[in-house]
């Protein structure tokens, strides 16, 4: 135990940074700021847009230019999801519930964003009357967005925390949160560095990465990490299940993200359903019903009742 505390008091100053990071983060100032920086990176955008289509922008600059005023509008979603996307990394040092939340929220948003993303393909001034299939793809990421975020009340009215580490050792539940803020600290910086890599080769030689499909990627292991690291602070069988079955939530939605229209839709809406009833089947059945040492251990009390009835004798 001395051994353990030893080690992870080494890593202080890297908990500290991550503290620090996080309360700059969730101050309404830097949130504010972010919303205005978002807000003036659209309209530079529509600028650009606009620039090279009136044939005023260099040859170098014009090529890394999109040509449809629409792109604006999918770039101001890409930040916002970007930023929701750091959040669910901060998310990872509380609760499993309240990250799943978190999940939810991203997949709607990126729903809306595949919508406006097919606004790309619409022509200006727009006219759909020879081509129905972007309509069509908008209609079922918008719909499924629809879906997802009822799906989103619904689970914050349902969902309860459960404590399962509350009769452990304080020592304990502190070592573990301090793993968890490690494990967001490392994804913080993966996230940051791949975005500075795939900006810098399209801004270089023009090349689209897909950012996001590799951060999600990177976040399925994560995921997994968590149900290894949370087995050794949650031991029983409801705690692994539970939090497993959010992984395979979670891992559907992420899936979701590399499939075609409209099947990304009906993937998303079906990891919807399956985490609400994952937490309904939680709910219902709570730990001190799905404990098989105490069941054992109620078989061997005797019944009271028939005591009485033989006499005070058991049968």
């Amino acid at each position: 135990t001395g051994l353990r505390r030893m080690i992870l008091n080494r890593f202080n100053p890297l908990i500290a940074l991550f503290d620090a990071f996080e309360h700059l983060w969730e101050a309404s100032l830097s949130q504010r700021r972010l919303a205005g920086i978002f807000f003036w990176v659209y309209l530079l955008a529509l600028a650009l847009i606009q620039a090279r289509r009136a044939g005023l922008m260099p040859s170098a600059l014009a090529a890394i230019t999109p040509s449809s005023h629409f792109a604006a509008i999918q770039l101001a979603f890409t930040l916002i999801l970007a930023v929701e996307v750091i959040e669910l990394i901060m998310s990872i040092p509380s609760s499993f519930s309240r990250s799943v939340g978190k999940q939810f929220e991203i997949l709607a948003l990126i729903l809306l964003r595949d919508a406006f993303k097919q606004l790309s393909h619409l022509p200006e001034p727009v006219d759909i009357s020879t081509n129905l299939t972007p309509l069509f793809h908008i209609a079922c990421s918008a719909a499924g967005a629809l879906v997802v975020f009822i799906a989103l009340g619904f689970y914050f009215k349902i969902v309860r925390r459960i404590s399962y580490s509350s009769t452990a050792p304080r020592e304990n539940q502190a070592g573990y949160i301090i793993r968890k803020k490690l494990l967001a600290l490392v994804l913080l910086g993966i996230f940051a560095g791949t975005g500075l890599v795939d900006l810098f080769q399209q801004a270089v030689y023009g090349t689209e990465h897909h950012f996001f499909e590799t951060i999600y990627t990177v976040l399925i292991f994560a995921d997994i990490a968590l149900v290894l690291l949370s087995q050794q602070f949650m031991p029983s069988f409801h705690a692994v299940f539970r939090n497993s079955g959010f992984v395979v939530g979670t891992l559907l939605m992420r899936l979701s993200f590399s499939t075609s229209h409209p099947w990304n839709a009906v993937v998303s809406v079906v990891s919807a359903a399956y985490v609400l009833g994952l937490t309904w089947a939680v709910n219902y059945f709570p730990p001190d019903k799905m404990d098989t040492k105490r069941s054992e251990k109620n078989e061997n009390v005797p019944q009271a009742g028939k005591e009485e009835k033989d006499g005070g004798q058991p049968r």
